[in-house]
Order: C-alpha cells, then structure tokens, then sequence
C-alpha cells in the first residue's frame, strides 16, 4: 500500500475513534457524539447502549462504521465499565473497498473528584484498542493504542461546560505519539432538546502529518427516560481534504433515570 494512502487511513481511524470511542456517558448527554469527553458515569448498576454509525471523508477516501455498538456500565460507584465494537468500512481512492470488524476499544471511567458550587467534577478515562480489525484491508489499527486522558465538567442551570484531553500512545511503523485537547459547551433548550458544540485541537498522529484543529455541532433528542438520539457533524479548520465528520446513534439508558 502507498505510503500517502496508509497515512490517510491511520488519519481516519485515530479521527472516528475519537468520534465515537473516548466514551459514552450518562446523564444530561456530556460526551457522544462530540470528540471531547465528560468525567460522569453511569449511576451504580445502571447501563448505556448506543446503536450508530460514524462516517469520515478524507479528500477523496470514505471511512465508516456501520453499525457500531458502545455499551456502558456503572458496574462500581464512581466507576463506568465501556465496550465498543464497530463493523468498519474502508474505501481508499485506488483500493478496493472493504467491510468488516473493526478495532474494539475497552475502557474504565473512573470519577476522583465530584462536582460542587465552586469545583469541577473530574475523572480519568484510559482506554485501549485491540486489533480485531483488518489492518491490511484499512479496517484497524494492527496495534494496541492506549489513550490517557483526564476529564472535566461544571455545570450551570441550563449550561454544561466539560473538557479536557489526554495523551495517545500510538505503536506502529510510521506511526507518533499525539495529544488531544478538546472542550465543548451544551444547553438544554427543553426536556426534549439539548444542542452543543465543541473545538478540538489533536496532534499529528503519524508521519507526514500536521497538527490540526477542529470542530463538532450536535445534538440530543430525549423522546422519553429511556430513549435519545444523539448526532453531530463537523470538519478539521486546518486539514483541507477532510471534508466530513459525522455521527448517527440511537441511545438508550436502563433504568431510565432522567
């Protein structure tokens, strides 16, 4: 495989799993579908589940899960058990295209530090990536990357402001360590809508990269305690050819609790 398309591929699959990989979380919808995570579990023994698809259009390669399943459990007080499992798709410009497992991700919230009138709640999310996918075939990784993040959230009223950002240890011939930063900021409009943005800064994860910053739209759609739809769309400000960023899930919360 060329040089330049084995770039753009490591490019995708690092962008989708910070699209739908860094964590899925509970109350008031914090996290998916935006890059940047929130430090808040699931209550003890209750569970998320998403249902989606993510997509990303680099120059003239299309990278997608369809479908992707995220499961996520208060197993512990303060403590969120997250598995994500995506069918992966891959079409570089002069490949055949391919459909398949892609890389499952494992991860455990850990709360430090709960929220009060004049602190932020706080918690650290590691996460590793296990090859399931194809590499050969643009479906995974063919590594372990571990990301090390730390995540922060105040909230007021309405509002929501959460952030923060890690360090990705990223192994593989071509293939740099790299940092992400990210913050958003969200608001209930009414028990059935919240809408929120973020900005996104991620360091360049292979050779021949460049640092680069970006942004997400989204939203929440609460049809009942138990039911959501999440979505978001976005694009890099500085990476011309990556025209496209998106995320589609269904979410439901057991027992519903909001």
């Amino acid at each position: 495989m060329p040089p330049i398309v084995s770039a753009k591929i490591r490019f995708g699959w690092v962008t989708l799993g910070c699209l739908f990989a860094l964590g899925f979380v509970s109350v008031s919808w914090a996290g998916p579908p935006f890059a940047t995570d929130d430090p808040e579990p699931p209550e003890l023994g209750h569970w998320e589940i998403f249902l989606g698809a993510t997509a990303l259009q680099v120059q003239d390669d299309f990278s997608a899960t369809a479908p992707f399943l995220a499961v996520n459990w208060g197993g512990l007080p303060d403590v969120q058990f997250s598995l994500t499992a995506p069918v992966a798709f891959n079409s570089p410009t002069g490949f055949n295209s391919a459909y398949g497992m892609g890389d499952t991700q494992l991860s455990v919230k850990y709360r430090f530090l709960h929220e009060t009138e004049g602190m932020p709640q706080a918690a650290f999310f590691p996460q590793v990536n296990l090859p399931t996918g194809d590499a050969g075939k643009g479906l995974g990784e063919g590594q372990y990357p571990i990301y090390l993040p730390l995540w922060f959230q105040k909230s007021w009223g309405p509002w929501c402001s959460f952030g923060g950002g890690g360090y990705w240890i990223n192994p593989g011939s071509g293939n740099k360590n790299w940092v992400f930063l990210g913050w958003a900021l969200q608001r209930d409009l009414s028990p059935l809508v919240t809408l929120g943005g973020e900005i996104f800064y991620h360091g360049a994860s292979a050779s021949g990269q460049i640092d680069n910053m970006g942004f997400n739209i989204g939203g929440n759609l609460n049809f009942d305690p138990v039911n959501h739809l999440v979505f978001s769309a976005g694009r890099d400000l500085f990476q011309p050819g990556n025209q496209l960023t998106a995320f589609l899930a269904y979410r439901w919360t057991f027992p519903g609790d909001e």
